[in-house]
């Protein structure tokens, strides 16, 4: 007899992902989900940003695009899941409701996952936070969001309930795509193998565009077909838990055991112990196979209990930071830019010292990803861009220093051009856990 399948499609692997390639997707890939994952600790950092500055927003900034672009396709049949009601998804759904309404749609059945907020409790506890081995009261700043990595079980509960537009917060990635096979495939609570499987093929397609060639392309080396159309992909996964990833026939990438490997790698410490809210994978007996073109068979994954705590993100105020940008280019631009770097040491150790908390400079092009660590240009590179930023309790004097930069026109090398400057809040993102049965989630039927 024929095992039972579905088809599972990957909407986007981050908040601001192009939605083309989804909505060719949700025509022509005959699916039953599509699952949108739009958080990131930096995307969920900005998100609770937009919520500070008003509490009627915090959600993906798509939102309203993703809602009018396939709510027509959820009236007909696909089920849409995602977390990209970051960190409010009451305001989400709300606001899906409004558009769904002046579609006129009549088949939308909208569910909003709470619960995964718990300020409140880690406040109570006063948890340790993993960057800094201290209590969470030893933080500096004020605290103002912790969100907890959540699971499917309400995803599964939602779909129970007749859900087929689901919006969540802080859902971990891969649960976004194990909801749909548990409810589907009707696995038992302690099935761990299958549940592990399961959240191995969630890994794979999380990403999005990292298993079909984005993130992948190192020519000659490595060549990735039509990158400016790059596809999403989509897996067939029967009830075992395997199952085959591919990309659309028309779609640019290419889907290959190369890049599953590298996703399937991607993010992972311990491949024995791949932990998620859902269970523990085990990826070393993980098989992948071209049965097609761009086709690939993913199987032989294994998984055991789910772990006692869950991880949480915590979102802290902790200052402004000022920066600006200034470009040299000619002959002699390297050592403009490094005396331009000097003179602005000088006037931050005379005039701003007291009133920094850090401070960074770069020359772009040369040392601003490895710093110290980068060796000097063996030749004068012909253009630089000199970059200081400087994280204070001030707006004020973020703005200084910003304009310190600036100044350069006059002050720093000569032929200094191509100014740029920003202050902005920081939200700074810290890590600590929770116990498992402290979270409680709620699902929301609208």
């Amino acid at each position: 007899m024929e095992k039972k399948s579905i088809r599972i499609g990957c909407g986007s692997g981050y908040a601001e992902d192009r939605i083309e390639p989804a909505v060719e997707l949700a025509e022509k890939g005959d699916l039953d989900y599509l699952c949108f994952d739009s958080l990131a600790e930096r995307t969920l950092s900005m998100a609770q940003m937009r919520k500070l500055n008003d509490p009627n927003t915090g959600y993906d900034v798509r939102l309203d695009e993703l809602a009018y672009t396939f709510l027509p396709y959820v009236d007909k049949g696909l089920k849409i899941i995602g977390n990209m009601g970051a960190a409010n998804p009451k305001a989400a759904i709300k606001r899906v409701k409004e558009i769904a309404e002046e579609l006129n749609l009549t088949n939308i059945r909208l569910a909003a996952i709470t619960g995964d907020d718990v300020m409140e409790n880690i406040k109570e506890t006063d948890p340790t936070i993993l960057e800094t081995g201290e209590p969470l009261s030893q933080l500096p700043g004020t605290i103002v969001s912790a969100n907890a990595y959540v699971g499917a079980d309400a995803i599964v509960e939602a779909l129970d309930n007749g859900a087929n537009f689901i919006i969540g917060g802080r859902l971990a990635d891969p649960s976004l795509f194990l909801g749909p096979m548990i409810h589907e495939f009707e696995w038992a609570e302690d099935d761990w193998d299958r549940k592990g499987k399961g959240i191995i093929m969630g890994h794979v397609l999380e990403c999005g565009t990292h298993v079909t060639g984005g993130n992948f392309a190192d020519p000659p080396y490595r060549v990735v077909p039509n990158l400016h159309r790059l596809g999403l992909p989509y897996a067939v996964v029967d009830e075992s838990g395997d199952g085959v990833v591919k990309i659309l026939e028309d779609a640019g990438g290419l889907m290959t055991t190369e890049t599953c490997k590298g996703q399937l790698v991607y993010e992972v410490h311990d491949p024995a112990n791949y932990i998620t809210p859902d269970g523990i994978a085990d990826l070393r007996n993980v098989t992948v196979k071209q049965v097609g073109e761009d086709e690939v068979l993913v199987e032989n994954g294994s998984g055991k209990g789910r772990p006692e705590q869950l991880k949480v993100l915590v979102g802290v105020l902790e200052g402004y930071i000022g920066e600006g940008e200034m470009s040299f280019a000619g002959p002699g631009a390297y050592e403009r830019a490094k005396l331009s770097q000097e003179t602005l040491e000088k006037r931050f150790e005379r005039l701003y010292k007291n009133n920094s908390l850090e401070i960074r400079y770069d020359i772009i092009g040369v040392n601003s990803i490895h710093g110290s660590a980068a060796p000097e240009p063996s030749e004068p590179p012909y253009d630089v861009r000199l970059r200081s930023a400087m994280r204070t309790e001030s707006k004020e004097i973020a703005e200084e220093w910003a304009h310190e930069v600036e100044l350069l026109y006059l002050l720093g090398g000569a032929g200094a051009g191509g100014n740029r400057r920003n202050v902005k809040q920081v939200l700074a993102m810290y890590s600590t856990f929770i116990d498992y049965d402290d979270v409680q989630l709620k699902v929301d039927m609208i």
